[in-house]
């Protein structure tokens, strides 16, 4: 068994070879911590039964099932449940969402892709209800993978609710209403999902977010989601449509079969908006008839107030309807109450799960104290980050708000400050080039300042601070001085013409001297009169005429 490539609430994942067929393979490891619960061990058993009865390209593959014998530090032998998988070399749609809104033509592509699998599921019998990113691979050429059936059920299997478990089952960011209820749960609730996960690539986020689990799944039966184009303006009308027709509170409005949300998928990705179809009667032999049916004693009623051949023969309604329709009343109240307080929202955890706090910025004891009280285990890695000062913590995995099981681990990743950047050598470089050298190596440009200079042309950079080379940090400022394009001239009055025209010559100037008749000739040496251009800041190469007395 090779490195570990994936970790999940209750199994990790490591990369395995087959040595008998030579093929690279994913092998599923039940934690030790939960491999003595018999709930676990039955939903892994469960996973591996479900993925192994489904043969297609979208769905990953399940090979070989068992358990391992290992021995626990302890000295005691344990069974470790395993399932040999088909290795999908690609990335989680999870990750590909971080990077923020997916194309809408990418969008679209892995919505009908995921769609594909679960056709072929619900054909073989089975409902995965648990569809998020984090069970979708991409593989390097596009393909669209749905993985982990473990906590799937038969759709002949109408018991299969939350309440039955004693960890909660799915993710609470994709919950269907129903699973939210704790109601039983079908092949819509699937629709619902990707709807869900349609809107979190079309928009970077889930339709609901809250401070806890269970205040989002509170969300989804009780609020109704924003458009994704009010997020996303990329976002068609047509495809608003499609997103809102998948996350219908009742399961009876929503999509009632793959086939018809992939086909107003595939019109809405045309442009055009679909059109509302009547409910299919197949439908109604599928799931039952909808509960807004008209059915019992108001039935009769109204079959009675429609039915022209009776004749009414006293005043007033017999005794027996007046107490029919109290009882109908009563059956109503008493089924709205229950059904309220069933949606009263619950903060509490199984004993053996944990949810993982937010500990971004707060110091690493601080943090990993938090994970020891609620009895987590916690693995340090650092990372460079220019939001996060050296010692904080940035993130961890799982992330916050994740339910784990106890005496699972938590990497948490520790800020080393900002990333140490080499200032670039941008000395003779124009301003202009000089700022996209800065930028191009994660610095920013900060005051520019001008200097007089004998050797360095207009706009052009003479220093740096930091220096060239000197060690800075991502995002640091990175003070500029160019040149001008002047020189200072002093004041040549007095001089000998021989000394002034030296000194211009160091400038980068030209003299010119020119005799004076108007004024008495010096006596030995002749000296500068008066110069043409007078004393301060002169431009580069400036030619400066110099008088001397010849009179």
């Amino acid at each position: 068994m090779g490195e570990l490539i994936g970790r999940g609430g209750m199994s990790d994942v490591h990369r395995g070879v087959d040595t008998r067929l030579g093929r690279t393979v994913a092998i599923k490891l039940l934690k030790p911590s939960l491999a003595t619960d018999p709930a676990f061990r039955t939903r892994f058993r469960q996973e591996a039964q479900a993925a192994a009865r489904m043969a297609h390209p979208t769905i990953v593959r399940v090979f070989d099932a068992g358990e391992e014998t290992v021995r626990e530090p302890n000295g005691h032998e344990a069974q470790l449940p395993f399932i040999v998988m088909e290795y999908v070399d690609g990335v989680l749609l999870k990750d590909l969402i971080k990077k923020g809104p997916l194309e809408i033509s990418e969008a679209v592509r892995i919505g009908e892709g995921i769609l594909t699998a679960l056709e072929y599921s619900h054909r073989a019998g089975v409902v995965h209800r648990d569809i998020k990113p984090g069970n979708i691979m991409i593989t390097k050429t596009g393909q669209v993978k749905v993985m982990d059936f473990g906590i799937a059920r038969a759709i002949s299997d109408s018991s299969a609710t939350v309440a039955q478990t004693t960890a909660i089952l799915g993710t609470a960011s994709y919950f269907s209403p129903e699973q939210a209820k704790g109601e039983s749960v079908d092949s819509r609730t699937d629709l619902y999902s990707t709807g869900v996960v349609l809107f979190e690539m079309l928009t970077g986020r889930p339709p609901f977010r809250g401070d806890t689990p269970v205040a989002v799944a509170y969300q989804h039966v009780s609020e109704t989601p924003v458009a994704p184009s009010t997020i996303n303006p990329k976002v068609s009308p047509a495809l608003d449509v499609v997103v809102a027709h998948a996350l219908t509170k009742d399961r009876f409005e929503r999509y009632q079969t793959v086939a018809e949300f992939r086909a107003d998928l595939e019109v809405a990705a045309s442009g055009k908006v679909p059109l509302r179809k009547e409910p299919d009667p197949v439908g109604e032999t599928l799931f039952g008839a909808p509960p807004s049916v008209v059915s019992g004693p108001e039935a009769a009623f109204r079959q009675l107030a429609e039915d022209q051949t009776m004749v009414r023969t006293q005043r007033r309604p017999p005794v027996i309807w007046i107490w029919a329709g109290f009882a109908v009343m009563a059956v109503v109240v008493i089924a709205v109450l229950a059904w309220v307080l069933r949606l009263a929202p619950s903060t509490s955890l199984p004993e053996t799960s944990r949810e993982v706090p937010n500990l971004s910025g707060q110091t690493v004891d601080a943090a990993t104290a938090k994970l020891d009280d609620l009895g987590l285990k916690w693995t340090q890695t650092p990372e460079e980050s220019a939001t996060y000062a050296e010692g904080q913590v940035i993130r961890t995995d799982p992330g916050a708000g994740i339910v784990v099981a106890t005496g699972d681990s938590v990497t948490v990743y520790v800020s080393t400050g900002k990333k140490s950047v080499s200032v670039p050598d941008v000395h003779g470089m124009t301003l202009d080039a000089a700022q996209a050298a800065i930028t191009a190596a994660g610095l920013t440009v900060g005051p520019v300042t001008t200097e007089n200079s004998t050797t360095v042309a207009a706009n052009v950079v003479i220093k740096t601070d930091p220096a060239a080379a000197a060690t800075a940090h991502q995002g640091d400022a990175i003070s500029l001085t160019v040149s001008s394009g002047n020189v200072t001239l002093t004041d040549l009055t007095g001089q000998s013409i021989q000394a002034a025209t030296g000194i211009l010559a160091e400038l980068g100037l030209t003299g010119n001297p020119q005799p004076d008749k108007t004024c008495p000739a010096d006596q030995g040496s002749p000296l500068v009169h008066s110069q043409s251009v007078a004393p301060g800041d002169v431009p580069q190469g400036s030619t400066v005429n110099l008088t001397y007395c010849t009179g």
